[in-house]
């Protein structure tokens, strides 16, 4: 059997179209919603598809109009979009997120799984999962959690790392990766394997949703560059910023 791992969609309709992959289950691990021009197609696919769904930053911060928490090279781009998704999204949308919980315990093909957009210890807003993390930190992180996997987010940089007999698993982000390479990324899990994979999309109806956004010229042009290059504004692959959070 083969369970599909979404997260960190962020409103990227064509990258979420651009996975065809055929599975018993999805999980989606949050962020649906920020910085992408398409978010009510996204919340659409994710209210359809997904047996399992948890509620990112960003979607807490759209629903209860709360600060996400964003990185400081996205501060800005977050408040902008996040202030057009609300106009975008219906009531029923916006409400549907809300009650959308932080974390999901669940049994796919006799393996049980945990299930948080950022980390067990801070479901919402911890960066500390990364995938240069040292293995005795990694190791602490989920210590108490009762699971043989653990499927996490928010660093839109795929992972797949071993802590004690526990997997912890990234699968990258759909919609605005932050790794140096701009394809989609996303998981499945077949059999107990997990496994990351990519695929490219038409970036450029994407860019077009962007600039038809009206975000103003220094936030559009922003999100196009991340989008382009798969990587945080004046840093490196993998830099989201010490402390921050995607």
């Amino acid at each position: 059997m083969k369970l599909l791992v979404v997260s960190d969609i962020h409103a990227n309709w064509p990258a979420l179209q651009a996975i065809r992959e055929e599975a018993d289950a999805v999980v989606c691990l949050g962020d649906i919603v920020s910085y992408g021009p398409f978010p009510r197609e996204c919340v659409a696919w994710v209210r359809e598809r997904a047996t399992h769904i948890v509620r990112g930053n960003h979607d807490t911060a759209l629903a209860y109009r709360v600060d996400p928490r964003a990185a400081d090279f996205k501060r800005e781009l977050a408040r902008a979009t996040l202030a057009h998704h609300r106009r975008l999204l219906s009531p029923g949308e916006v409400g549907w997120l809300r009650r959308l919980r932080k974390e999901v315990r669940f049994r796919f093909d006799e393996y049980s799984f945990h299930a948080v957009h950022a980390s067990p210890r801070d479901p919402l807003y911890s960066y500390h999962l990364t995938p240069d993390l040292d293995d005795e930190s990694l190791k602490r992180n989920p210590e108490g959690v009762q699971a043989d996997f653990i499927l996490v987010g928010h660093t839109h940089l795929p992972m797949i790392r071993g802590a004690w007999t526990k997997v912890i698993l990234n699968p990258g982000s759909v919609g605005q990766p932050l790794d140096g390479n701009p394809r989609a990324s996303y998981a499945v899990i077949k059999d107990g394997v997990a496994e990351i994979r990519r695929v490219a999309y038409d970036i450029e109806v994407t860019v077009a949703g962007i600039r038809e956004m009206g975000l103003g010229d220094d936030v559009t042009r922003a999100l196009i560059t991340i989008l382009l290059t798969g990587k945080p504004l004046g840093g490196s692959p993998g830099d989201t910023g010490a402390g921050s959070v995607g």
